[in-house]
Parts: structure tokens; sequence; C-alpha cells
């Protein structure tokens, strides 16, 4: 096993996008990937994948621990971003360019977040999109009536945000520690939320609202 991250910071840039559910981050992401070729992961895409996946060496553990209701060990969720990553850090560095992620719905837990800045690539900022809760339940609450998701009703919608609260805050006053932090007001419009993000962006890593 190497020491140390697996990508570096000078070729590879990692954005984590933190926010309750409702709050817009898929469709911000979908956004940045259009505009300035970002590649978007979702963690929990990832996970239903691999478990999908035929003589996946995770796929019955992660069946086991989604349908107990349970985390998958963080260690296979940071394995699959990794390896989701590789062949776009790869293809960049051939080039001579810069690998760009937007990290969605990861890290949810402190030992998620380190582990993952020690053993792939440390993140370089957090988009923290921002929007009250009772924005939050009438967004979801819009949804479910045509998502058919079981949790786009009111009781889960308020157990997701408790859990969020509770465990991915901590991460993001981590991050705001070592001014990695960007606070986005993400009840506005989709075009005003996307311009938000760009020039927060471009506050904390200079140049990269330029298409790489």
């Amino acid at each position: 096993m190497t020491e140390g991250p697996a990508f570096s910071t000078k070729s590879t840039k990692v954005i984590y996008v933190l926010g309750g559910p409702g709050a817009g981050k898929g469709t911000q992401c979908a956004r940045l990937v259009e505009d300035l070729h970002f590649h978007h992961l979702s963690a929990g895409d990832l996970l239903r994948a691999e478990q999908a996946r035929p003589g996946s060496e995770f796929g019955a553990m992660i069946k086991d621990y989604i349908k107990e209701g349970k985390i998958v060990p963080m260690e296979v969720t940071i394995k699959l971003l990794e390896n989701a990553m590789r062949p776009f850090v790869e293809e960049a560095e051939k080039e001579g360019k810069e690998a760009r992620f937007l990290i969605d719905g990861f890290p949810r837990q402190m030992d998620q977040a380190i582990k993952f800045d020690e053993s792939v690539c440390p993140s370089s900022m957090v988009l923290f999109l921002v929007c009250p809760e009772e924005t939050l339940v009438q967004r979801l609450l819009k949804r479910g009536e045509t998502s058919g998701r079981d949790d786009d009703n009111v009781e889960s919608i308020k157990k997701r945000l408790k859990t969020f609260i509770e465990t991915s805050m901590p991460v993001v006053d981590y991050y705001r520690t070592q001014g990695k932090v960007v606070d986005i007001d993400s009840s506005k419009t989709i075009e005003e939320v996307h311009s938000l993000i760009i020039s927060g962006m471009e506050r904390i890593l200079p140049g990269i609202s330029a298409k790489a």
C-alpha cells in the first residue's frame, strides 16, 4: 500500500458539494459539468452501480448494508471513488491538464473526510448549499409528487435533515477552519445559485471558472 494520497492536488482538484436534501446539489453539479468540464461523482450512484455490477467483490456486502439501513464501510466507498477518478486523472495528466471533480453526497461523516483526504486526494474546497428547512421540505414534497421515492414525505424528510445536521455539519465546520468552505444561498433561482457558486469558487481557487 502506497503512503500518502493517490492523486496530487497539482493535477487534481476535488470539490465536495454538501447540503441538506433538496438543496439542489445535483442540479448545480450538472451545470458545472456542462459549463466548466468538471467530472461529477455521486457516492450513492457509485455504490448502487457496484452493487449491480456482475462479479463485484463488494456487491453482496453493499446490498446487505443498504438493506439493513447501515452505512457502507467507508473503505469501500472511498475505493470506488478512487477507481472512478483514476482514468480521468490519467487522461488529464497525459494532456497536461487538470482533472476536476465534484463529489456529491460525500463525505457524510468526519472519518470519511479525513480518510479520503489522506488516501485519495486532499480536497481543495467545499461548496455548502444553505437553504431554509421549510424551503427544503416544500421542494422535496413537490419532487415526491413525481419521483416515486418513498422518502419524499414530511416525516422522512425531517429525519433526513436531522441526520444531515448531526453528521455532516461537523464536516463543514472542520473544513471551515481550513478556509475551504463557500456558503451558497441555494434558496434562490437556479441561475442565481449558479452565479454565486462561480464567484465563490473564484475566491478560493482563482482561475477555476476557466474551462479546463
